[in-house]
């Protein structure tokens, strides 16, 4: 009889308490399931399911993503669309009318108008076919390596065309025309001012005249020519700068000695190793003994003591680098009159910092890695955000799909911060404890929503097991701390 009493006063209660559950806020239930307003953006983010789902807008852009399989994004405001399955396995993107997906960057499409509005498709089998076809019918080509091929503004040159590749191969770069014959052994240029020929590695001349181009309202201007000619393997010579006050003179006996000479530097070395410079624009005295393991540099725009791989250190107006034991510590920075940019990386990518400060306005940005541990990250905004762990983040630093696709598997803390709403969140294991605050406003959730705190200045809500029991405040409502829905 006792057993029986102690049930049916059991479920007494949980009859008494169902309807408390059943109104309970169940957008915190930790990594099953979690909708909370964006800290660093302005609209929310849903995540499910640990680390394998989530959801987020932000203005006009919507991301998803179900790591570490697949992620896309959309926006409508620019008209983009992105999608990635396993990165870098396939990568489609949408750019307005324009659109290109590939399959390990091997076999990929690509489409879309160009600068005269004529609709152009492109599909690639990296490198064995090439072809575009649109309604323009002169920009249509068909590529078949090695048998016979014709592509445009493809591979670097404007035009190429090849039959039986290596027998015959034809490249255009504007108006300057090669032919290859038994590709790459001997070649025939011409046009464009430029007669030449080629047969490696034995000897090879090339002159181009002096020519003019337009630069617009009727205006040209002198193009320099140059003379170019080898015997291989022992010299080399070459003259640029032709119909210029910059003439330069390069001359190679190798490996025993070359030379550089022209009217702003002079450079003399001796078996490819010990070298003798005198830049007289820049303003600096170089000796290199040998190149590249002893360098020492003296002068108005450079300064250099390298003894490599020991120690060394580098400057010149624009520029400063160093390093000790070359790997275990690094130092890069680049500055002008717009940007002042500094990197600082132990152990190769170990540790990593970089700052970046634009000048005019003052604001800067910062990156740290430490691998595996953490990347840290501020914008130009202040907004900073914290990932622990990071296992591929601090090797691929400027990879969106990394981001997206694979860092949600391992970010077991994160944490950000907004300086311009005093917003701020802390995350453990994918939300089984998470952390919103606002000026106005906080939010605990803790092991599957077990646990809930709300505070705001109508007052505090707690939870326990999802039913509310203690409440505060003179006018308190429970819906404002809910995200509210696109």
């Amino acid at each position: 009889m006792k057993a029986a009493a102690k049930i049916f006063c059991s479920l007494g209660l949980l009859l008494a308490a169902l309807p408390g559950v059943c109104a309970a806020d169940w957008s915190h239930a930790g990594p099953l399931y979690d909708d909370y307003s964006l800290t660093l953006g302005t609209g929310h983010r849903t995540e499910a399911a640990g680390p394998f789902f989530y959801s987020e807008q932000d203005d006009t852009q919507k991301t998803w993503g179900v790591p570490p399989f697949c992620w896309g994004q959309s926006d409508t405001a620019t008209d983009v669309d992105k999608f990635t399955f396993i990165y870098p396995f396939l990568t489609c993107n949408r750019y307005g009318s324009e659109y290109r997906w590939q399959l390990f960057q091997v076999f990929s499409f690509a489409g879309g108008q160009n600068q005269q509005q004529a609709g152009i498709k492109r599909y690639t089998l990296f490198p064995l076919f090439f072809s575009q076809r649109s309604a323009d019918t002169n920009l249509n080509y068909t590529a078949f390596l090695p048998f016979y091929g014709h592509l445009q503004n493809r591979i670097f040159v404007d035009e190429m065309f090849f039959v039986m590749l290596p027998f015959y191969l034809q490249t255009r770069k504007a108006e300057v025309v090669t032919e290859n014959y038994l590709f790459p052994l001997f070649s025939r240029t011409r046009g464009g001012g430029v007669e030449g020929w080629k047969i490696l590695p034995f000897a090879g001349h090339q002159h181009k005249d002096i020519t003019t181009r337009s630069i617009g309202f009727g205006e040209t201007e002198p193009v320099p020519g140059y003379d170019r000619r080898f015997v291989s393997p022992f010299y080399y010579r070459q003259i640029s700068g032709l119909g210029s006050d910059q003439v330069t003179d390069e001359r190679a006996i190798l490996p025993f000695y070359n030379t550089t000479r022209s009217p702003q530097r002079d450079s003399t070395a001796v078996f490819m190793l010990f070298a003798h410079v005198e830049d007289r624009e820049k303003k600096y005295s170089e000796w290199q003994l040998p190149w590249p393991i002893i360098i020492f540099a003296r002068g108005e725009g450079k300064t250099t003591t390298r003894v490599w791989p020991f120690f060394s250190h580098a400057q010149t107006a624009n520029a400063e680098s160093a390093f000790i034991i070359w790997t275990l510590y690094k130092y890069n920075r680049f500055h002008n009159a717009v940007v002042d940019r500094s990197r600082t990386r132990w152990c190769l990518f170990l540790y990593s910092d970089t700052v970046q400060k634009n000048i005019e306005t003052g604001k800067s940005q910062r990156r740290q890695d430490f691998y595996p541990f953490f990347t840290r990250t501020r914008d130009l905004n202040g907004n900073d955000r914290l990932q622990v762990l990071a296992l591929m983040e601090p090797i691929y630093p400027f990879s969106e799909s990394i981001e997206r696709e694979y860092s949600p598997m391992w970010s077991l803390w994160r944490a950000e911060k907004n300086p311009t709403t005093g917003a701020g969140s802390q995350s453990l294991f994918w939300n089984l404890y998470r952390r919103d605050t606002t000026p106005e406003s906080k939010k605990v959730s803790l092991l599957f929503g077990l646990f809930q705190y709300q505070s705001s200045l109508a007052g505090t809500a707690t939870r326990w097991f999802y039913l509310p029991v203690k409440k505060s405040g003179p006018v308190f409502d429970e819906s404002l701390f809910v995200p509210a829905k696109p």
